[in-house]
């Protein structure tokens, strides 16, 4: 069972005030978090990883230190091969669509995968697949918000915006089962 994304109090709200690297398998993620839960996941030295953090009160990044631990211990077992669900408090800052689109994401199980088309339809607007691919690649929380089981309708990889041998070795870890049927593009 997919859980919600959190909702901040405003926009700015959304601004992370703490951030930790984490070595994976996979290579060293960023990891960045609010006082209201998880809200970047980004590979170390992609464009996506350069975040300013806000100037907030020793509580808030007190909280946001406490979901970076959670984060960085849970991603810790889903690389072990232990964990198959996050059960963390994300609060990514997206448009209402985008944060439809993740909340979608969401409920993608592990090792499963889905197409742009079966999340605009899961979010009740299918005809706006391309819209939907839009924010499948505007997504700040890699892995955590599955957006790696998103594959072409036809069975292959489509873009992600970590390179599509990362999506590969992500599947792999997931379904290595499933991934027989996968080609590059």
């Amino acid at each position: 069972m997919a859980y919600q994304l959190k909702v901040a109090p405003n926009r700015a709200a959304y601004a992370p005030c703490a951030g930790t690297i984490l070595t994976t398998p996979m290579g060293a993620l960023q990891l960045y978090a609010n006082p209201y839960g998880l809200s970047h996941v980004t590979c170390v030295g992609s464009t996506r990883s350069d975040i300013v953090l806000a100037n907030r009160t020793a509580a808030a990044v007190n909280l946001a230190h406490q979901h970076l631990d959670e984060a960085a211990l849970q991603l810790g077992q889903y690389f072990a091969g232990k964990r198959f669900q996050f059960d963390l408090p994300l609060a990514p800052e997206g448009t209402e669509f985008q944060r439809e689109v993740w909340q979608g994401l969401l409920t993608v199980a592990y090792g499963d995968s889905c197409s742009y088309s079966d999340i605009a339809q899961k979010i009740g607007r299918p005809k706006a697949v391309r819209a939907v691919g839009a924010a499948n690649g505007a997504n700040p929380i890699a892995i955590i918000v599955p957006c790696h089981r998103v594959i072409g309708k036809n069975g292959t990889l489509t873009g992600y915006a970590y390179g599509l041998a990362l999506k590969q070795q992500l599947l792999m870890l997931e379904s290595t089962s499933k991934l027989g049927h996968f080609t590059l593009e």
